[in-house]
């Protein structure tokens, strides 16, 4: 991948953690945290992985 390509990746990354991050909140105020502990759990490892992808494309950016 090419520099930019990394850059693109890594910013439509950053939306998909806003995105989850705000589905989170939501789910957090209705109480599906506790309702539904498997799905929050899958949204808190959307983020994570993310996260983590999103940091390997900047560094690929970088590098």
């Amino acid at each position: 991948m090419s520099p930019d390509e990394h850059e693109r990746v890594a910013k439509e990354l950053e939306s998909l953690i806003r995105d989850t991050q705000a589905t989170i909140e939501r789910a957090e105020t209705h109480g599906l945290d506790r309702t539904s502990p498997e799905d929050f759990q899958a949204l808190l490892d959307i983020v994570d992985s993310a996260v983590k992808q999103q940091r390997e494309h900047t560094q690929a950016m970088l590098g």
